[in-house]
């Protein structure tokens, strides 16, 4: 059992992040310098989320001409349909895009530990506190989003059953492989089954959403998007073109007042028309809409220098027009704050480019960098501290790389009118969290010691790791039967009377807590 006494009088740390004088600071001084740098990295996540969702929206606004030939009067129709599904896209360009913190975080974790003979606590603990965070915190504020009154259900509850299906079965295999088959090990066919799961949950969505026989479950679908991102079009709807004597038809189905990262729900199924979501500063939108119009038509060099402008201005045209002179002093702090990693950041090419997948993947890898630095804090956190690495994994480090998924999630609980996007990012990260984000650093490991030295992973503090899982499930249970209770009181999941809301935001906030408390005492040995 680990004292308390011994955190406090623990030998001193040799290790140091840049210079060697380090160590000759005070142990109190380097754990707050530490910290400080833990936080601020956290800001440059902060920082990347942004560049990241551009990205991602002209990713999957992306479409591609379909020919059809009417069968009455044999005329030719173009419609342009999207490259990517809904749910797919949900899945796998969100959910994995946001969890990439705590994967990179995870890989690293993994491939620094490849001799050892064991698999490093710091990935799956920041993993597991992740997924605490997602369900607990995030569901918090999503559900005090909407405006008072307004009700946000999610409208394909079938693809959120499978989602949900995916999420738990997660945690219950991850426990499996901990406590019943193979204890405290990880073999390499277990890890391989693991990262394949990841395959299954996408094919098992996606035959849910399209309703495939004898797979998908018998539930109707109500309202919901068929795309995220519409295209804007100033023609309108409908453009006839007349070509070598055929007339060709070209169909828009897309709205192009809206500007969003998310899909804009219709009214009907059938409608192929968006509803178009008030924005809170509408004048900063259009502002916003026109500049881009006018780079469209410049250069990429132009394109690219504006990036850095951007970077290097500290106050927006709407924030010189704020009466209150306190928050314009915030805001320009706050961007003084924030400048070294925009101007860092300026580095990644336009989101037009190549349909944004150029600045898409730019994006991860500056996220792995950061994800890097945080390890290395981490680590030296620990080492001055005398507090267990696992401890600041799954409550730190799961807080501070969830960002880009509380940012997600609060983004689609605003501007959508379903709940969809919303919960279906906390779900799929979950799932993305042990299939990907502890599959493939324990498959790398495993890998490793099967042609070194011909026997399974250890896992390190695994006891600990088990016994979060525990909490895990009976809390997560708790959180998922008060979904279920808003949906059957209240008809839907988010939103409604301002008073239930906060409530149920608590409600979601305690279990955080509980969680946390009792993971951290069991780490720490007290319980």
């Amino acid at each position: 059992m680990v004292e308390f006494s011994n955190i406090l009088n623990h030998e001193p740390c040799e290790s140091y992040l840049i210079f060697s004088g380090e160590t000759a600071l005070g142990g109190n001084f380097r754990a707050i310098l530490y910290f400080l740098g833990l936080a601020y990295c956290f800001f440059g996540l902060s920082a990347i989320t942004a560049r990241f969702f551009k990205s991602m929206e002209n990713v999957v606004k992306h479409s591609r001409e379909v020919v059809e030939i009417d069968p009455v009067t044999q005329t030719e129709i173009i419609r342009h349909e999207k490259v990517w599904n809904y749910t797919i896209a949900d899945i796998s360009l969100l959910a994995f895009g946001t969890s990439f913190p705590q994967i990179s975080l995870a890989t690293i974790d993994a491939i620094q530990n490849m001799g050892n003979r064991y698999a490093g606590g710091l990935g799956p603990g920041t993993l597991v506190g992740s997924a605490a965070f997602d369900l607990f915190p995030i569901h918090a504020v999503c559900v005090v989003v909407p405006k008072a009154g307004e009700l946000k259900k999610i409208a394909d509850i079938g693809v959120w059953l499978v989602e949900l299906f995916w999420s738990f079965w997660a945690y219950i295999w991850l426990y499996i492989i901990l406590e019943i088959w193979t204890p405290n090990v990880v073999t390499l066919w277990e890890a391989l089954l693991t990262v394949l799961m990841y395959g299954l949950l996408l094919t098992h969505a996606y035959a849910q959403d399209k309703r495939w026989p004898y797979i998908s479950l018998p539930i109707a679908r109500d309202e919901r998007p068929e795309d995220w991102v519409p295209e804007e079009t100033p023609n309108g709807i409908q453009e006839t073109h007349k070509m070598e004597g055929s007339e060709r038809i070209f169909l828009n189905e897309d709205n192009g007042d809206t500007v969003d990262i998310f899909s804009i729900h219709s009214e009907y199924t059938t409608d192929p028309m968006y509803v178009r979501v008030p924005e809170r500063d509408d004048v900063a939108e259009i502002s916003d809409k026109v500049k881009e119009r006018a780079l469209e038509d410049t250069d990429l060099l132009t394109i690219w220098s504006q990036q850095f402008v951007d970077a290097l201005r500290l106050e927006s045209p709407e924030s010189k027009k704020l009466s209150n002179v306190y928050l314009r002093i915030g805001r320009i702090f706050w961007q003084l704050l924030l400048l070294p990693w925009r101007f860092m950041f300026a580095f990644v090419p336009p989101c037009h480019i190549a349909h944004g997948w150029i600045s898409f993947i730019c994006s991860l890898i500056f996220i792995s960098g950061i994800a890097y630095i945080v390890t290395k804090l981490t680590d030296l956190i620990s080492c001055v501290t005398g507090i267990n690495a696992y401890v600041i994994a799954f409550t730190a480090l799961a807080s501070g790389t969830s960002w880009p998924d509380l940012v997600a999630s609060k983004i689609a609980a605003e501007r959508q009118i379903t709940a969809d996007s919303a919960i279906a990012n906390i779900t799929c990260s979950n799932s993305v969290n042990i299939y990907v984000g502890i599959g493939v650093p324990w498959l790398i490991d495993t890998l490793y010691n099967f042609i070194a030295y011909r026997e399974p992973l250890r896992i390190q503090n695994a006891e600990g790791l088990s016994f979060s899982l525990l909490v895990f499930f009976c809390t997560s249970a708790g959180c998922i039967a008060v979904l279920v209770l808003r949906r059957l009181i209240f008809g839907a999941e988010l939103g409604g009377p301002k008073l239930w809301a906060w409530i149920t935001c608590v409600y979601f906030m305690l279990l955080w807590i509980i969680f946390v408390v009792l993971s951290s005492l069991k780490v720490s040995g007290f319980i």
